[in-house]
């Protein structure tokens, strides 16, 4: 197992940029998927990205253009970039680690979350 920690999270203006970290703990970090979520109050919570163990990375349509997930596998940390940001964008955004065999990634840990806001 690996436990997660984010951070970064806060208030930022609209058009604005904002990096997530999280911290990983566990010898294996390198062999997991990695994801960032995020959800609103009332509603699912939804993948925005994720990085596989070999690099590979996937955006849902939302984030394509704007978001960049990436991982330090030296550091077990991965990041979440986030450019343009929208006040729809506003959410608790939460770290994941799970598996990826080329369907679908199947998240297995969560951090915490850290909540971002978008608004003026």
């Amino acid at each position: 197992q690996v436990q997660l920690v984010e951070s970064g999270g806060g208030l930022v203006q609209p058009g604005g940029s904002l990096r997530l970290s999280c911290s990983a703990s566990g010898i294996f970090f390198g062999i997991y998927s990695l994801g960032w979520h995020r959800q609103v109050p009332g509603k699912q919570r939804e993948l925005v990205a994720f990085i596989t163990s070999t690099g590979s990375t996937k955006y849902l349509d939302f984030a394509k253009g704007r978001f960049t997930i990436s991982r330090d596998n030296t550091k077990k940390m991965v990041y979440l970039q986030m450019n343009s940001l929208k006040p729809e964008d506003t959410a608790v955004y939460y770290c994941s680690a799970g598996g990826y065999q080329g369907v679908a990634y199947r998240p297995d840990n969560w951090g915490q979350g850290t909540q971002v806001t978008v608004s003026s």
